[in-house]
């Protein structure tokens, strides 16, 4: 599966010191993945991050086809609580 990242998505990448490199590795191997509105899908896992000294939750969403994965945006949170589904659960069910 081929991971592309929007021109939105390598802004917000840089801007919030996100490496290209953990985006696509988080893509291809997710620790979770939720369904979301417009045909979306969050995908997230949990990394630690140098910038911030601990450990975070990445977010990527984006839309999925059998052939590739488009990165709309991402971003970074410590809210583990707030995000991180507990039996995998699609976000539609909340």
């Amino acid at each position: 599966m081929e991971v592309i990242l929007s021109g939105h998505a390598v802004f917000e990448a840089k801007r919030r010191d996100i490496e290209e490199d953990l985006i696509r590795t988080m893509v291809m191997q997710p620790q979770q993945k939720i369904s979301s509105k417009k045909g979306r899908v969050i995908i997230q896992g949990k990394y630690y991050d140098q910038f911030e000294n601990k450990e975070m939750l990445l977010r990527i969403i984006g839309k999925e086809t059998l052939d590739n994965f488009e990165v709309i945006t991402v971003y970074k949170t410590s809210k583990f609580k707030k995000y991180w589904l507990e039996g995998g659960r699609n976000e539609g069910d909340l």
